[in-house]
């Protein structure tokens, strides 16, 4: 059988076999040769996943459905950048990173809505954090996935796996968890985003009756320090903006799809996650509208659609989008899996090539710049930051006045002059 020549080339194909993902082999396999992976892929695939296996083993880490991003995460993180195991592991964080994203994306899919798993005491825990962050604070399903990966990042590196999680905390693994090196290589604000899911989780203990302890913990997270409002927004000149639309070749099927996903950024400020959301049915054309339906409000608003912009898709749809395929998503994957979404990092990833093509990547990358100098381009051309602020779709009208400080000329007209030797 196919499958059974794919494990045939695996060297250590019993660190899978002996494994608690042992019986999921075969269906990850089957899965991999639906969407037309190669057959080299699919073994590279295989390696990542036996190396993980072993790993779990040699940690007497135990296998749980809920904590499985938080395990591989730590895996990916903290094992394979000094990775000491025997060959054929080779410390590959791209083929193992694939091949573990894969496995956590098919294991969503094959759960029944509304299924459950408690067997496990932390599987359970975070299981139960992320139903409240979703049921009664209402978070988005991005926010509450961030929050449960970073908790169980946190508790898959205590010694609470086994029993009740807040009686065996403390300050001091609290501090040593953000101040390890765990934590070192984030930025203030990816560290306050750390700090703030864990000061959520204590509050929903304080809810579960864990009063004092959960209000204790969550007092003695540290408030990160993060001047962002110090320096001005990162954005693109009208120049730079240019060179980076001219980047994309637009004779190419995969650049002309990453060129309509580059006007919806810079035309109408869409966020990267925003964008994977649009289907077919999302554009009304006869109207010019395109309605989005996976915001971060969890509303559905629609936005009025620049024709630069209608072009780039009719473009898209017309000359590259595949024939081939049910999927109703608008951006689809133009290699294996086909017939699925683009994702945010493939998105991500597309816009950081195009800054590489024309010469831009030093100072810029990911998506959200281009969601910035859209602000930008707004607040320069007149629009009132009530414009500016409903269009990015933003809650607040604190989060839209930062974009009032990137027009110097209009902020000279109205400040006094320095007194000088006054002073």
């Amino acid at each position: 059988m196919a499958i059974d020549s794919c494990l045939a080339t695996l060297v250590r194909r019993d660190w899978l076999l002996s494994s608690p993902l042992a019986d999921r082999v075969g269906p990850y396999i089957a899965t991999l040769r639906r969407e037309q992976y190669g057959e080299r892929t699919i073994c590279a695939y295989l390696g990542g996943l036996a190396h993980f296996c072993y790993w779990m083993r040699s940690e007497s880490i135990s296998w749980a459905r809920p904590a499985a991003a938080a395990i591989a995460e730590r895996f990916l993180r903290r094992h394979l950048p000094a990775c000491r195991c025997p060959r054929p592991c080779y410390p590959s964080t791209a083929s193992a990173g694939a091949a573990l994203r894969h496995l956590l994306t098919w294991l969503r899919e094959e759960e029944e809505p509304g299924a459950t798993t408690v067997a496990d005491p932390l599987a359970a825990e975070l299981q139960h954090f992320g139903a409240y962050l979703a049921n009664i604070c209402g978070l988005a399903p991005s926010t509450c996935d961030d929050r449960v990966r970073h908790l169980g990042s946190f508790l898959t590196r205590q010694d609470v796996a086994q029993g009740p999680v807040l009686p065996q905390m403390t300050v001091a693994r609290l501090e040593s968890f953000v101040e390890g090196p765990c934590c070192q290589h984030l930025r203030p604000s990816s560290l306050r985003t750390v700090c703030n899911s864990l000061r959520s989780y204590f509050r929903y203990r304080t809810v579960c009756g864990d009063g004092a302890s959960g209000r204790m913990l969550a007092a003695s997270l540290p408030r990160i320090a993060d001047w962002r409002r110090t320096m001005l927004p990162t954005t693109l000149s009208e120049a730079e903006l240019a060179a980076f639309l001219a980047a994309f070749d637009r004779t190419d099927p995969v650049q002309m799809r990453d060129y309509a996903i580059a006007r919806c950024l810079v035309d109408l400020g869409l966020r990267g996650c925003e964008a994977t959301f649009l289907t077919l049915e999302s554009i009304d054309w006869r109207r010019s509208i395109l309605r989005l339906d996976g915001t971060k409000s969890g509303r559905v608003q629609q936005l009025p659609m620049p024709a630069v912009t209608a072009s780039a898709i009719a473009q898209y749809l017309r000359q590259g989008r595949p024939r081939q395929g049910t999927n109703r998503a608008l951006f689809v994957r133009h290699r294996a899996p086909f017939d699925r979404p683009l994702g945010v990092p493939a998105i991500r990833h597309a816009m950081t090539r195009a800054f590489t093509r024309c010469g831009l990547r030093d100072r810029f990358c990911n998506t959200h710049v281009l969601r910035r100098t859209a602000a930008t381009r707004l607040q320069r051309s007149g629009a009132s930051v009530k414009e500016i602020a409903d269009l990015l779709r933003h809650r607040s009208l604190d989060t839209a006045k930062v974009y009032a400080r990137v027009d110097l000329a209009g902020l000279r007209a109205v400040t006094l002059p320095w007194p000088g030797s006054a002073t």
